[in-house]
């Protein structure tokens, strides 16, 4: 793409004081993986294709659901049945011709997940499990990657970033997981199409402020309560 239209796609980024045209530079520079093309992963996708991330890779090993389409906006009735990382690389390349989408049809596991995490600046974590999420948190730690932390259910959801030139990691804040099968999740209870666009939307300008070298409160967590609409932090 020429400078010309870089700026013309790009500019009311460029815009920005903070971001320019430098900023915008190393947006097209950077590497993010996505693990989870689900309910948070849609908007992640959604906003950092369109901020013109130049790499983005796409963790999930799952297929579309109709029940699915009620929060995980990227995909549609066309492509139930599809792999959730196929409808994905679509979605972004009829979006952004320029982002290098790279699809990981893999569930990240013990096995993989050092050599797949180590090929990327920052990992955004969208997975709906403990067990994935205590994986790729530990995986992050040893690697010194930045994690960028979501998870939602019902009403409510939650977003940090861990170890972040050397911040705390979410073994700091639940040092162990919960069993999986005791925890209610969104196949149980549910949750509203609306909220992982909050929190997922929150991630994305997470990640595009990490990228760009803007400040970031470390060691901090926040809660979002969508039917009393209450957000708090809480610093651990």
């Amino acid at each position: 793409m020429e400078s010309e239209d870089i700026f013309k796609r790009y500019s009311r980024q460029i815009f920005i004081d903070e971001i320019g045209l430098e900023g915008q530079k190393k947006i097209m520079a950077s590497k993010v993986l996505i693990i989870g093309a689900g309910g948070l992963g849609s908007p992640v996708i959604q906003y950092l294709a369109a901020a013109g991330v130049g790499t983005l890779a796409l963790a999930d090993f799952d297929h579309v659901e109709l029940h699915n389409l009620n929060r995980q906006i990227i995909h549609n009735e066309k492509k139930v049945g599809m792999l959730k990382v196929k409808s994905a690389e679509t979605f972004v390349k009829k979006l952004n011709h320029q982002v290098e989408v790279i699809g990981i049809e893999e569930k990240i596991n013990a096995t993989n997940a050092s050599e797949i995490l180590s090929q990327y600046d920052i990992i955004v974590d969208g997975s709906d499990n403990f067990s994935t999420r205590y994986l790729v948190n530990d995986t992050c730690v040893v690697l010194k990657k930045t994690l960028v932390y979501g998870s939602i259910l019902g009403f409510s959801g939650q977003m940090a970033v861990f170890n972040h030139l050397g911040s705390k990691n979410l073994r700091d804040l639940f040092p162990e997981p919960p069993v999986d099968e005791e925890v209610p999740d969104c196949d149980s209870l549910g949750v509203l199409g609306a909220l992982p666009g909050i929190i997922g939307s929150m991630m994305a300008l997470q990640t595009l402020k990490i990228i760009t070298d803007l400040p970031i409160t470390l060691d901090q967590i926040t809660l979002v309560d969508t039917l009393d609409w209450r957000f708090q932090t809480i610093d651990f």
